[in-house]
């Protein structure tokens, strides 16, 4: 029976090749869109399940009273709070960007290497014994001794080569000085879907020794007085997580006096990259949000080519109902006629997923590129511990998707009466029509959504990139700072030259020292900052901090509004001591000053007494998508880079348009600072990088209203073909008394025009809704103009006319005389 059923189906498949064609072309792109898109979603769901202590890990977090969550927290607070509760069986502490700096590896033949590093922790000794990270060599007790680094494979083998890495020994140069590490153990390589990945892990422990710090006695380790460092606890099996973090938000606040509205919360591991759900408080890695959002995408472009399966099979019911009929009139049962038409519907969507297969294969790499990870089909099989694998829900949503729309088509051929079948009064009545123009408007109404959706995507991020920063990043170029030799008696010196050097170039025109450049972190954030007579709960606010020298200002082109600039030498000066120091106008107001010039002469407290010696423009520091936030600007010459600001000559911008200049700073770096490896980046470049996210939302949804477009006019084109069909004699008619191409090419297009029309009204609001949530994300957003909407109905509109066309012109342009020949 089965075989027959197929037998049949091919025939009919073959005998109406447009129809299959269509709705094979279509479901095969539906389900290649799906693949991929779930791929991507597998992956997500994938990151860090593989631990096998996962249910016992929570992550620490501290929460403010707004209920606002960092991850970053004092460096006792977890260690003390183990000694205090038995429930907590152990602890892990990380440092990552403190951690990062230049390692410099001596071969037993040969000149020494050195590589910046910045996939780095430092980590306690529990850290291996916590997590599933599988060790090549050495032990997981090692890294409990200090000095002690493990490696990754890839990083021993980029060191030492084939030799074996254990027992060698690095030299580490960084925030924390220079210091002489020794290869406890390898491990794999960190996994993609791993949100820990780092190249080496040193021995937290080396920091326990103060003499170790480098000065830095903000990362001892015995310290409440800094929030810099991640922890993660590993609880006993049946703790009650909740109960704990009230406890130890007690202890906190016993330690940290001044902060009795901070709380501890303890986020389960397994949630720490898309969160629990979507009301989940507890800042993530990732974003469950996007995953929600990519999943009812590709939901929506496979729905849109099943709803083509079920127009155009619903549309060429007419062919089948006298074939139906006869079969019913020589016995064929109810179920033998559906079995039949579910085969032909399963045969189309197994061809679809077939041909999908296909183009996932071609079009991997360079959707792999799009989302910066290495995925594949395989990507689907992976999901959490105890769960089956994403490409079981996709696979029963495809077969459920295929079910349902052939059901239908059986349904709408067989529930009618045989008689009727006969004469032809299938797919023709009222409901059958008022249902077709139902899943027009609805597939073209998803499309409309998608399209507002991406141009106003595309509309945000050009009116965050140009608002007005208050600054000008235009040919600026940052250069890391050395790590190596900076202990040596002589480094002053050479850097001195060195400055003096790149001043005399002709293709420099500025440059400066600052800690941090615009696009990244602030040096630090910090409280406790008031006026000399501050109003209650002033000390409780937060400014942002940034290491500066006296050429910030000009060189980023910073408008001051009131005072002077910073002196060279309070730059040169110990700024711990007190001194000088440049708000922002948003932090001269926050702290009470009526305005700019008010600020100006007033002392600071800070520990010591600062004077307000400048208020310069908010300037944007970090993303426009953020409020302008509270800056302080300290006065320090030896920085985190050196900020070069090219002279202008070549009107092309970019790496190629300044590669000689590029490459006569570099000679100069090397020669003053030998052993660091001269890394620098465009800052424009990196600040853009902010906006990456919602270039990714843009591209994503530009790709996927491109499919929901072609695929519904996929089938737009099937049905006009249908209708142009069944309307060839009132054509024909129509133009032996005297009707022109155009009103034969409108007759035939307004229907669909006006089903696009009404596409339009329904998803319009629905869109402005969905975008003016999305834009409520961001500070300042850009407005939601009419013509965004206006457009996007005329491009539809137009794409519809321009596929219904085709089909019109070629049945208006036919030989009458060829259409009425049988009559």
């Amino acid at each position: 029976m089965c075989r027959h059923y197929l037998t049949i189906a091919f025939r009919n498949l073959r005998k109406n090749q447009v129809f299959t064609t269509i709705n094979v072309v279509g479901l095969g792109l539906g389900i290649a869109a799906f693949g991929l898109i779930w791929e991507y979603i597998a992956f997500e769901r994938s990151v860090n399940q593989f631990h096998q202590k996962l249910p016992t890990l929570y992550r620490v977090l501290l929460q403010d009273k707004s209920g606002q969550n960092w991850e970053f927290g004092p460096s006792a607070l977890a260690p003390d709070a183990q000694a205090a509760f038995p429930e907590i069986e152990n602890v892990c502490r990380l440092v990552t960007g403190a951690a990062q700096g230049i390692v410099r590896v001596q071969p037993a033949k040969g000149e020494a290497k050195t590589f910046r590093e910045a996939n780095v922790a430092l980590a306690d000794g529990s850290f291996f014994s916590m997590f599933t990270f599988s060790l090549v060599s050495g032990t997981p007790a090692n890294l409990k001794q200090p000095n002690i680094v493990f490696l990754s494979a890839s990083t021993a083998r980029r060191y030492f080569d084939k030799q074996p890495a254990l027992g060698k020994t690095i030299t580490v140069n960084g925030q924390f000085g220079q210091h002489l590490y020794t290869v406890g153990g390898v491990y794999t390589d960190m996994p993609e879907n791993s949100d820990t990945r780092f190249d080496l892990v040193y021995s937290l422990q080396t920091l326990a020794n103060p003499a170790n710090l480098n000065g830095n006695d903000w990362a001892s380790l015995t310290s409440y007085n800094s929030n810099f460092l991640q922890a993660c606890l590993q609880l006993k099996p049946g703790t009650d997580a909740v109960a704990l973090a009230r406890k130890m938000t007690a202890f906190y606040r016993s330690k940290k006096t001044d902060e009795e509205t901070t709380s501890v919360q303890l986020q389960s591991s397994k949630y720490a990259h898309l969160g629990e759900s979507l009301s989940d408080p507890f800042v993530t890695v990732g974003s469950l949000s996007f995953v929600y959002l990519l999943s009812g995408l590709a939901l929506l472009i496979v729905l849109i080519a099943w709803l083509n399966y079920i127009n155009l099979s619903t549309a060429t019911a007419l062919t089948r109902a006298k074939e139906v009929g006869v079969r019913k009139v020589v016995g064929a049962t109810q179920g033998q006629l559906v079995g039949q038409l579910l085969s032909e519907s399963l045969l189309i969507n197994a061809l679809g997923l077939l041909m999908g297969l296909l183009l996932i294969g071609l079009v991997q790499p360079v959707f792999n590129q799009f989302v910066g990870k290495q995925l594949s089909i395989g990507t689907l099989l992976a999901g959490r511990p105890g769960e089956p694998g994403l490409w079981v829900w996709g696979l029963l949503a495809l077969l459920a998707g295929a079910l349902l729309s052939g059901s239908y088509v059986a349904y709408a051929l067989t529930r009618t009466r045989s008689v009727d079948m006969m004469r032809g009064g299938v797919g023709s009545h009222g409901r059958a029509i008022w249902l077709r123009q139902s899943l027009v408007v609805v597939q073209f109404g998803i499309a409309l959504v998608l399209i507002v959706a991406t141009m106003v995507m595309f509309q945000q991020v050009q009116f965050l990139r140009n608002r007005p920063l208050g600054l000008n990043m235009d040919r600026l170029v940052a250069i890391k700072r050395p790590e190596v030799g900076t202990q040596s008696p002589d480094f002053k010196t050479r850097r001195t030259v060195f400055q003096q050097q790149i001043s005399q170039l002709a293709s420099v025109q500025e440059w400066c020292n600052t800690g941090s450049v615009p696009g990244n972190f602030y040096n630090f954030s910090s409280a406790g900052i008031t006026r000399q007579n501050p109003r209650s709960g002033e000390e409780k606010r937060t400014y942002n901090m940034i290491f500066a020298d006296e050429k910030f200002l000009p060189t980023f082109g910073i408008k001051l509004l009131a005072g002077q600039n910073f002196t060279r030498a309070q730059a040169e000066a110990d700024y711990e001591k007190g001194g000088a120091i440049i708000l922002n106008e948003k932090a001269a107001l926050d702290m009470g000053f009526a305005s700019a010039a008010d600020a100006i002469g007033k002392t600071v407290l800070w520990g010591s007494s600062f004077e307000v010696v400048g208020v310069v423009g908010n300037y944007r520091h970090q993303s426009p998508k953020q409020p302008t936030e509270a800056v302080m600007l300290i006065p320090r010459a030896n920085n985190g880079y050196l900020t070069i600001r090219l002279a202008p000559g070549n009107t092309a911008r970019g790496r190629e348009a300044v590669s000689d200049q590029i490459a006569e700073l570099g000679q100069l770096y090397k020669a003053s600072y030998p052993g660091n490896p001269f890394d620098y980046f465009f800052v424009e470049e990196t600040y853009n990088e902010q906006y990456q996210t919602e270039k990714q939302y843009g591209q994503l949804f530009s790709a996927a209203a491109g499919l929901a477009i072609f695929i519904a006019c996929l089938g737009l084109f099937g049905l006009a073909a249908f209708t142009a069909q069944r309307r060839t004699k009132e054509i024909g008619v129509r133009k032996v008394l005297g009707a022109s191409v155009l009103s034969v090419v409108s007759l035939l297009s307004k229907d669909f025009l006006q089903l696009v029309g009404i596409a339009f009204m329904v998803s319009a609001p629905v869109a402005w809704w969905a975008m003016d949530r999305w834009l409520q994300n961001f500070a300042e957003k850009t407005p939601l103009h009419w013509w965004l909407f206006a457009g996007a109905g005329t491009l539809v509109a137009l794409i519809a006319l321009l596929t219904v066309s085709y089909q019109s012109i070629r049945a208006a342009v036919a030989n009458p005389v060829a259409s009425l020949r049988s009559e």
